[in-house]
């Protein structure tokens, strides 16, 4: 009786909700593997996991895969909402759940293995890759009694299937609207949980969404191509510019934390280095192009390594690990404009009048202190009594327009007044 009612309170926990929307990395591992944790130690009646994924990097989801499969509490995947998918790397993970279930418009499949990182791969190793992929869906679907055939399909052909057809065949479980839904379609089911069978109590039990910590939000945020593309640029030209401007202190600081949140970044993603040494080129580039005489082909090299670096710095077969054409298009604009703008205002400077020395005094307007003669007199210009001289007679008081220096001496001429 009392092991009856320990059973009881057991399955009579909370229900733990959380979600997994993007692409699975290892702060989607970080998260799911927390809220696993989170939910046996708090005894909950069961764990739901929202996803909708195109897939992502196998060692991450390799690693809730096997968390999953070990857990002291059922895990139910849920396909949702309407208009979701568990591609790739998202079928191995609903395979894995004790309960799988899909929600109206979503889908399931595409789970072929591709190269993260864009690079070409012979037949022998793609057969090798497929098979081991094939073998390890398969060991999880026997595991859990979930179609075989079909999940063999699905990595060597890409097959893909809509909801109702996953329930027909095997593939899921439940057919669920909403999270609602499901809690009442999960009542009274049994599961077993390493060798033992386990009655689902979800009717009434209290319902408790965990949301992702800032740390797994900020490595989601990371695991972004094209943020990580942003922010090795900025950390690039901020040290680059602290460099250039030693003391200015805010490039310096913004660029040591962008550069190293970007490599950060590389490392979680499948990056081609020769584009990030492309990249750190066109802005040594860029920036000889302020301090050197080049006629612009500085900066049309620089232009050029920074779209052919960009282009091949994540190299994928993926589409959600390749940068945007749009954010590599704004980028390279705004950048080279930029410097276009810098260089623009040099060559500016150079037909400028000068301001100091003998080219900056002539053609100043000055104010007579005493009578100029030939032999000389004073004048008042640019800030500074001067010597000055005039082959005319100017009178005190009157304007004069500086239009020589003989040494250290002014030689002035009166303004007629208009």
């Amino acid at each position: 009786m009392i092991l009856w009612a320990l059973c009881f309170l057991l399955n009579a926990g909370d229900i733990y909700v959380g979600e997994l929307d993007g692409v699975i990395s290892p702060a989607s591992s970080s998260y799911l593997v927390r809220v696993i944790k989170l939910a046996e130690d708090n005894d909950a009646s069961c764990l739901i996991m929202k996803i909708d994924t195109p897939g992502g990097l196998d060692l991450s989801m390799r690693e809730i895969t096997k968390r999953i499969l070990n857990a002291e509490i059922p895990v139910v995947i849920y396909v949702a909402p309407k208009g979701a998918r568990a591609a790739s790397a998202g079928v191995f993970i609903l395979y894995a759940s004790h309960i799988a279930a899909m929600a109206p418009g979503t889908n399931i499949g595409a789970a072929h293995p591709v190269s993260m990182g864009g690079e070409k791969i012979d037949s022998v190793m793609i057969e090798k890759v497929t098979n081991d992929a094939v073998a390890y869906l398969k060991a999880i679907a026997r595991a859990r009694g979930r179609n075989e055939k079909w999940a063999e399909k699905a990595v060597r052909e890409s097959a893909s299937i809509d909801a109702e057809t996953a329930l027909k065949i095997g593939v899921c479980e439940i057919f669920a609207e909403d999270v609602n839904d499901l809690i009442s379609e999960l009542d009274g089911r049994i599961v077993e949980i390493k060798g033992k069978k386990r009655t689902l109590k979800t009717e009434s039990s209290p319902v408790k969404d965990i949301a992702m910590s800032f740390k797994e939000r900020l490595l989601l945020l990371l695991t972004n191509p094209n943020i990580a593309y942003i922010l090795l640029l900025l950390g690039i030209y901020g040290l680059f510019f602290e460099l250039q401007n030693p003391g200015m202190i805010f490039p310096g600081v913004v660029g040591g934390i962008c550069i190293i949140l970007g490599f950060y970044a590389l490392h979680l993603l499948p990056v081609n280095y020769a584009g990030v040494a492309l990249i750190a080129l066109s802005a040594i580039l860029f920036i000889l192009e302020i301090y050197t005489t080049s006629g612009g082909l500085l900066t049309v090299g620089g232009i050029i390594s920074l779209v052919l670096g960009s282009l091949i710095l994540f190299e994928s077969n993926v589409p959600f690990l390749r940068l945007s054409w749009e954010v590599i298009v704004i980028v390279v604009i705004i950048i080279a404009a930029f410097f276009i703008f810098l260089l623009s205002m040099g060559i500016h400077a150079q037909f400028k009048k000068r301001a100091t020395g003998r080219e900056g005094i002539i053609g100043e307007i000055g104010v007579a202190k005493t009578d100029i003669k030939v032999s000389g007199g004073t004048i008042f210009v640019h800030g500074e009594y001067w010597n000055a001289i005039s082959d005319k007679l100017v009178k005190r008081d009157v304007t004069v327009k500086v239009i020589d220096v003989k040494e250290m001496t002014l030689k002035v001429e009166p303004i007629e007044p208009a």
